[in-house]
């Protein structure tokens, strides 16, 4: 039976899980994700556990923060005055914002916290700090 390597396009179902057990992402009732194996566009650890397996394998990978999205940086959280939103904006935690620097850069930030006049932003990756679970099953070579 064919194994998957390097540079196959492959087909892959997979769930992600935080320690928690809380699934963050999933393939479960889509299409599986499609992707060429080296191409980094995913995690290396996911792209690299994929390798070897043939279609209808499935495996268990543990991804450590410093290989998934890397650590949580304090500098990247920022609290703002509510009065710098634009008055139409109502900003809700868990909401994602495009922030833009004087520089013109555009970046993703979530808000976190509200309280009183104050916006705590976050610009770090959602998964940031977080160790990663995935249970992959190649769906297919393509």
């Amino acid at each position: 039976m064919a194994e998957a390597k390097n540079g196959d396009t492959v087909k892959v179902h997979y769930t992600g899980k935080l320690d928690d057990d809380t699934v963050f992402d999933t393939s479960a009732d889509r299409e599986p994700l499609e992707f060429t194996i080296g191409d980094g566009r995913l995690i290396p650890d996911f792209e690299q556990a994929v390798i070897g397996m043939s279609p209808g394998e499935s495996k268990t990978i543990q991804v450590p923060s410093t290989n998934a999205y890397g650590p949580h940086h304090e500098e990247m959280v920022m609290v703002v005055d509510r009065k710098d939103f634009p008055a139409d904006l109502e900003p809700k935690v868990d909401q994602r914002l495009e922030v833009r620097q004087q520089d013109g850069n555009v970046f993703a930030v979530t808000v976190t916290d509200i309280s009183g006049t104050k916006v705590t932003l976050d610009g770090n990756h959602p998964l940031a700090g977080k160790d990663l679970t995935f249970d992959i099953q190649l769906a297919e070579i393509v």
